[in-house]
């Protein structure tokens, strides 16, 4: 049986079948090939008329055809998939209600210690799957998983309109290869992405139903976390969160080659957002292929043109110039990013 999954038993599927290789018969003619009664031909034949998977003429007797199998059984699977995501939403849902259940009768439900790399992960991914509006996460090694293994799932859950809001640790942007092979495909994708030189923690939040943060940030504390749900502690990190990424700088995609009027060339925009991002100059130089020397003097250059006297200050002044795509303001902070439509 191959159609049971969109609702059809064994019978009706291969009365489905037989009506496909043999448009125009009757139930005489498909109960003798099924090896059916014609009785109960009939009344399969009638379901798959109601479920507009066949045909019936007029006439006496009545002749069936088969409908266009890529379009009623593609119905059917989608019918199949939006019950699906109702029964997925209802157990969410339930969920929900459970638990806060069990945190009136106990608050020390309200925070969960998951113990192991396998739980970690997958309280991780559970997170990532049930998020319905936006992501907020702190980035910053160590990791448990590799860094990017999640990007095909976040590119999916962005297409059913999840927003994505990631704040790099500046150790994260230098982890190697981690730039140019994660960060900044995500941010093509939609991704909002800022930089804070120092982050306090690793942190993951879905919707504002629960969070994880790991144990400790020692060496073998991240295979160890702590779920928190929907509770003061939860609106505490949120919290933090918002504040964090008020006070980080825009990571901008360093790959733009566009030219604009009055904007430099393509490798000074990167220059400007990988200084923006805090990237060290070793970390400049691995993702533009510069030698050390070359790196440095193309800041030193950078920073007299536009009359700053620190890395930080260039990008402000480049920003107010239109060079970014974010914006730096005066004090330092920056602007809250656009939301990408959706």
């Amino acid at each position: 049986m191959e159609l049971d999954v969109v609702g059809l038993d064994e019978e009706t599927e291969l009365v489905y079948t037989a009506l496909v290789g043999r448009p125009r018969s009757t139930a005489t003619q498909l109960a003798a090939g099924c090896g059916l009664s014609v009785s109960r031909t009939g009344r399969l034949l009638s379901a798959l008329v109601t479920d507009g998977l066949a045909i019936r003429s007029a006439g006496r007797p009545p002749l069936f055809t088969a409908s266009s199998p890529d379009v009623a059984v593609t119905a059917l699977i989608q019918d199949r998939e939006h019950r699906l995501d109702a029964a997925r939403s209802l157990v969410q849902r339930l969920t929900e209600k459970h638990r806060e259940a069990q945190r009136i009768s106990d608050p020390a439900i309200a925070v969960e210690l998951l113990t192991g790399r396998e739980d970690v992960s997958a309280a991780v991914r559970r997170l990532y799957n049930g998020s319905r509006r936006q992501v907020r996460t702190f980035d910053r090694p160590p990791y448990i998983d590799r860094p990017g293994s999640n990007l095909e799932l976040q590119v999916q859950r962005q297409r059913t309109g999840v927003t994505y809001r990631v704040i790099y640790d500046r150790a994260a942007v230098a982890w190697p290869g981690r730039l140019l092979d994660d960060i900044l495909p995500s941010v093509r994708t939609g991704e909002q992405a800022r930089v804070r030189a120092q982050l306090p923690l690793k942190l993951l939040i879905s919707d504002d139903r629960s969070a994880v943060i790991p144990l400790s940030l020692a060496p073998g504390g991240h295979s160890a976390a702590y779920l928190v749900h929907h509770s003061p502690m939860l609106t505490a990190l949120e919290a933090l969160f918002e504040a964090e990424w008020e006070r980080a700088a825009p990571l901008t995609d360093t790959m733009d080659t566009t030219e604009h009027p009055g904007s430099p060339d393509a490798e000074t925009r990167a220059l400007l957002a990988l200084l923006t991002s805090g990237a060290t100059d070793a970390t400049i130089a691995r993702t533009q292929g510069w030698s050390q020397r070359t790196t440095q003097r193309r800041i030193h250059r950078l920073m007299t043109e536009l009359g700053a006297a620190t890395r930080f200050q260039a990008a402000a002044l480049a920003a107010r110039r239109g060079w970014l795509q974010g914006h730096l303001s005066p004090a330092g902070s920056c602007a809250p990013a656009r939301r990408p439509g959706r």
